[in-house]
């Protein structure tokens, strides 16, 4: 059990995808703008990173490790994220197109964000079984939330305060986020 929860702790807080790994950047720093936006698209990068971890885990047991296709593990990730990612772009443009239209080109780029991908390789590179997939998933995809959230927070204070013309706009949000990156990384010195 200790080690399920672990796991989870480490995807969300010690290895962050986005602030330690360097992964998902482009929605990350896309999305931000808008705190809404930001929760909407964390709550579907956790169900769209959790599922996909899970079948990702069994295709490579049940599928492609038995019948020696290995080399075809990212092909096969790629169109299950893309199958994923579909189905929730349809269930958003159905119940919320309001959080459909925020998201914009965002939720479609999650088929192509290299965390989603990354987190599902880096499972099966690690030996993970079923339940570990699903958890290292699910952690990686809440430190995902997090970072986005509270980037998103950061922003709108930004936003408020008068800054130098310089540093407005790209600038100011690059340095929030390595900041953010530099108190991440003060969670990898937890021993639990």
């Amino acid at each position: 059990m200790k080690a399920l929860i672990l796991i989870m702790i480490s995807g969300a807080l010690i290895n962050n995808v986005v602030l330690n790994q360097f992964l998902g950047i482009c929605s990350f720093l896309g999305v931000s703008k808008q705190m809404k936006a930001s929760a909407s698209l964390g709550g579907a990068v956790i169900f769209v990173l959790t599922i996909a971890s899970a079948v990702a885990s069994i295709l490579y047991d049940l599928v492609l490790a038995p019948l020696g296709l290995d080399f075809m593990k990212t092909i096969v990730f790629i169109l299950v994220i893309a199958a994923l990612v579909q189905i929730v772009e349809m269930f958003l443009k159905k119940t919320s197109p309001a959080i459909y239209k925020a998201l914009g080109i965002f939720l479609p780029l999650i088929t192509t964000n290299c965390a989603v991908l990354g987190v599902a390789l880096t499972n099966v590179q690690n030996g993970y079984g079923f339940i570990e997939c699903v958890l290292s998933g699910f952690g990686t995809a809440v430190g995902y939330t997090i970072a986005i959230v509270l980037l998103a927070g950061i922003r709108s204070r930004i936003q408020e305060s008068d800054l130098p013309e310089p540093l407005r706009g790209a600038p100011i949000v690059m340095i929030a986020a390595a900041l953010m990156s530099i108190a991440f990384m003060g969670f990898s010195g937890l021993n639990i």
